[in-house]
């Protein structure tokens, strides 16, 4: 079932975020590198994306140093495919990437602990490979950064994570990606078992609180306090289920499957979410 999970993700992301890239092997014309065609999808997106943003932080359209959950996005997606079809270059790109943001004393670049953003912990999740292989203490000191974020993120009063400081007491569906993955390989890498409760409960009261009944479906966002003039008088919700914020909260869960232990209560919810919402 795990296999058939990450599947699913993988082919998440390929079809629904066409910014994302993977590994591969250039091809190399008389006049510029050039995508080679006879590679799988995966790798020529790859490609693309390598030759029009040379360094990592060039992604996602960005005309200065960013550290942002897109960045973090592809260079994930480089290094799945890295591990699964090779290619040094690609490594390489990442390690870039994270050597451009993160100081010699493992400062990130930009990062404003105060801010509370979601989407600035999603980057972080590169840093557990690049930790492993390199044992750079740079990246420890900059996962635990994103880590002590989280100990302190503001939340709803059933505990779950806001998306942002300035969206108080809102939950967004997107955010779970931002976050709990990372959290989840957080407290499984660095042996904080006590800390996985909290992670299945940030995807089971997003879905509480986002659920609709009559699609079976997940609203993208969640307004506690019901003070946006988007959010339902009665429910709290947002009015619209958007297709690209479901495909992060589905991906979320299995991503974070993969470090939750199997006897973790609460893990058979956020596995029976995912199958009702793959059969939609």
């Amino acid at each position: 079932m795990k296999q058939t999970l990450k599947d699913l993700t993988r082919k998440s992301v390929f079809l629904s975020m066409m910014l994302l890239a993977c590994s591969g092997i250039f091809a190399k014309s008389k006049t510029k590198w050039a995508v080679n065609p006879e590679l799988p999808m995966s790798v020529r997106m790859c490609q693309s994306e390598i030759i029009r943003n040379p360094e990592g932080w060039m992604l996602d359209f960005s005309t200065k140093l960013k550290w942002n959950y897109c960045h973090g996005l592809e260079c994930q997606a480089f290094l799945d495919v890295y591990d699964r079809y090779g290619g040094d270059y690609l490594y390489k790109y990442v390690k870039q990437f994270a050597d451009t943001m993160i100081n010699e004393n493992g400062r990130i670049y930009g990062y404003k602990k105060t801010n509370y953003n979601l989407d600035h912990v999603n980057s972080g999740k590169i840093l557990f490979r690049l930790y492993e292989r390199e044992k750079d203490p740079r990246y420890k000191i900059a996962m635990d950064t994103l880590r002590a974020q989280l100990a302190s993120q503001p939340r709803t009063s059933d505990g779950g994570f806001w998306h942002k400081k300035i969206y108080p007491y809102q939950m967004w569906l997107d955010g779970i990606y931002m976050g709990s993955p990372f959290y989840a390989q957080y407290a499984a890498t660095f042996n904080e078992p006590e800390d996985f409760a909290d992670v299945v409960s940030q995807f089971l009261i997003i879905a509480k609180h986002t659920y609709d009944k009559k699609t079976g479906l997940y609203r993208h966002a969640w307004d506690e306090i019901k003070a946006l003039p988007w959010s339902d008088l009665k429910t709290g919700q947002a009015p619209h289920v958007w297709g690209r914020a479901l495909g992060w909260y589905m991906m979320a869960i299995v991503d974070a499957l993969d470090f939750i232990p199997e006897n973790q209560p609460g893990r058979d919810k956020m596995i029976l979410i995912l199958n009702d919402l793959v059969k939609i």
